[in-house]
């Protein structure tokens, strides 16, 4: 069950974000291993296709990336590689993720990561009220306006849903 009376220090994301002005709700659940967005959907009472999920992937040159996506959807790596103009796409290996982005995997948020790394956020998410994504921490969601990934963020619009 959600845990609304816990406390979330500050993480690189939330401090990116206050950085920023950027006003931001914070959501508690019990972290799941292997949960993924089903989980903190169902705990927080939520539409899975609202919860985005933070992918860090690599193109054919091994350079990193990050994939925003609804969590009840998946990424068609091929459709994402002709979208941004590489030859292909895959999911980095976990430790890679980590060490790219900072973030323990589980915990991966697009806002605060250890290196500037190139954001695509597929279409749709950008047309929905609101969105949850990680806040920088497994177990803890930070709900905006998904205005802030296009803005803010710099993330590029892309149709890669599967």
């Amino acid at each position: 069950m959600a845990r609304k009376d816990k406390h979330v220090s500050a993480t690189p994301a939330t401090e990116w974000l206050r950085a920023r002005g950027i006003a931001f709700t914070e959501h508690v659940y019990d972290y799941v291993e292997h949960g993924g967005t089903a989980e903190s959907a169902r705990q927080l009472g939520v539409d899975e296709h609202a919860v985005i999920k933070t992918l860090v992937m690599q193109d054919d040159k091994a350079e990193p990336l990050i994939v925003l996506m609804h969590g009840d959807a998946s990424v068609s790596t091929k459709n994402l590689a002709r979208a941004i103009g590489v030859k292909s796409v895959e999911p980095c290996k976990p430790e890679v993720a980590q060490r790219h982005s900072g973030y323990q995997i589980g915990g991966t948020s697009p806002f605060g990561t250890r290196k500037a790394l190139r954001v695509f956020v597929e279409a749709g998410v950008l047309e929905l009220p609101r969105i949850l994504i990680n806040g920088g921490r497994r177990g803890y969601l930070v709900g905006i306006a998904p205005q802030v990934l296009s803005g803010p963020l710099g993330a590029q619009a892309v149709r890669c849903a599967l």
